[in-house]
């Protein structure tokens, strides 16, 4: 079940809010919540829901082992602990086949076979949420939740539990128990809903459309028994639509999931919870440094606070923080998937971020424009490692958008479809920016000295909702292209 799907938005979102709002006391619509993410999470996972719970009961059972220990050996022993059973669970499920994989290259023989292990629908986020809340309680920054439940409703409530934001413990502690709900939180929460739904279902799902199109589809990217055919294909792609899908991707990706991340803080909103923000418009930014301060916020605030900082920061002198960066990437790229494009990819920003700091930063600082391009462009060509799997499809794929694989640089029909969606790409662009949003605080400023602008500021707030719900729904009748990227991760 997927937040764009039309069983979720006709009927269980509706079923959840119902009841949820029937209910008088919090702890009856933390019963309601509970039954429904794990509802949620099993339609999709029937088995592996019990994995969600078992991970759940050993964090908490760690937290108040650590809670009640006498020495600070015995604190730290339990948070060992439920980091072994996190990193261990998605370590095993997660980066298992890899492993052997890459041992049995080496060897240049199959060693060990490699097993076939389903991947648990967001487990690196939920992993990372339990992870954070054991280490929390060590570090003595939030107390041991002393209710089992809670702590499964923490880790797998619906609205955030399968693709993020990754959620601190200490965000949503007081949540879990004393939230109140009012209109404004409400109102806030239903547009920012609605918002992203737009965003996914008739912008997102456009942009995935055309990127299968103009290049390959994630399924035949996936199949290894198609590599001779995936690089036939994209050799004779014309330069312009390798540009043109690329570019489409890189839209996708961003509007997707933080599509994903609109509808989850708004869900949030409408429930009482108040999740903090997973993207900041980073198709604005000025320096590749300022990107990843705006890019899946949640998870750079994991590595900088669980990994950057404890392995020492920027306090050990230059060449230990460029270490301690390089281990950094090695990880993001790492954590977003079980294979080796996914590395590079993270190495890739880990190389920019040092030039930026070593050479650049200043640079781009004085001169704003110059550093928005050349972010927009590394960025670009980042996406290029991440959408491949294999290092063979990279490099066909950079080498045809300069010609070098003997293909045109443009073709009748290219250049068709660039004039047939021109319009379309503009519109998918100033989504990925504040424009709408800055003139939405424009019109509230003028709400309040004018009548007429307090009148369609009002009036805009109840409709435009209910416009893009609508609108939504209409593009999702008969869409069978309707994923979500991140759920792989």
């Amino acid at each position: 079940m997927v937040f764009s799907g039309l069983v979720f938005l006709l009927a269980f979102l509706p079923a959840n809010l119902i009841l949820y709002f029937s209910a008088k006391t919090i702890k009856t619509r933390n019963i309601i919540l509970l039954v429904f993410s794990l509802v949620f999470y099993a339609w999709g996972e029937p088995v592996y829901v019990l994995l969600l719970a078992a991970m759940s009961w050993f964090c908490w059972f760690f937290s108040r082992m650590i809670d009640r220990a006498e020495t600070d050996g015995k604190k730290r022993a339990a948070m060992i602990a439920a980091s072994v059973v996190c990193i261990g669970a998605i370590g095993y499920f997660k980066y298992i086949g890899f492993i052997i994989e890459n041992i049995n290259g080496i060897a240049g023989r199959e060693l060990i076979a490699v097993p076939h292990i389903a991947l648990p629908i967001g487990i690196s986020f939920y992993t990372f949420q339990l992870l954070t809340y054991v280490v929390d309680v060590y570090r003595g920054e939030v107390p041991a939740q002393k209710s089992f439940w809670k702590v499964l409703l923490y880790a797998g409530l619906f609205h955030q539990c399968v693709a993020g934001p990754i959620v601190r413990y200490g965000d949503v502690e007081n949540e879990l128990t004393e939230r109140t709900g009012n209109i404004d939180d409400i109102s806030t929460g239903v547009g920012r809903f609605c918002f992203g739904l737009a965003k996914k279902a008739v912008l997102a799902n456009a942009c995935g459309a055309v990127v299968d199109a103009l290049l390959i589809t994630d399924a035949d990217i996936g199949d290894g028994a198609m590599l001779a055919a995936n690089i036939s294909a994209l050799e004779g792609r014309s330069a312009l639509t390798l540009w043109m899908g690329m570019a489409f991707y890189m839209l996708q990706i961003y509007l997707d999931f933080s599509a994903y991340s609109d509808m989850a803080i708004g869900m949030g909103l409408i429930c009482g919870f108040h999740y903090k923000e997973n993207f900041n418009y980073p198709y604005v930014s000025h320096s590749v440094t300022e990107f990843w301060r705006r890019w899946h916020m949640s998870l750079g605030t994991f590595f900088r606070d669980y990994v950057y900082i404890p392995l020492g920061g920027n306090r050990k002198g230059k060449a230990r923080q460029i270490f301690n960066m390089f281990v950094v990437w090695a990880l993001t790229g790492l954590w977003h998937g079980a294979s080796w494009n996914f590395v590079l990819w993270g190495l890739y920003f880990f190389v920019l971020l040092v030039i930026e700091k070593l050479f650049l930063g200043r640079f781009f600082d004085a001169h704003r424009g110059i550093g928005r391009f050349c972010t927009l462009a590394a960025v670009y060509f980042g996406w290029i490692f991440f959408k491949f799997t294999d290092m063979s499809l990279i490099g066909t794929v950079l080498k045809g958008m300069f010609c070098l694989n003997g293909n045109p640089i443009s073709t009748y029909e290219a250049r068709s479809f660039a004039l047939g969606y021109v319009l379309f790409f503009i519109i998918a662009v100033l989504a990925c920016t504040p424009l709408a949003k800055n003139i939405g605080i424009q019109l509230k400023k003028r709400a309040a000295v004018s009548v007429a602008a307090n009148a369609v500021s009002t009036v805009s707030a109840v409709i435009m909702p209910a416009f893009m719900f609508v609108l939504s729904c209409l593009s999702l009748v008969g869409d069978s292209y309707n994923p979500f990227l991140y759920f792989q991760f």
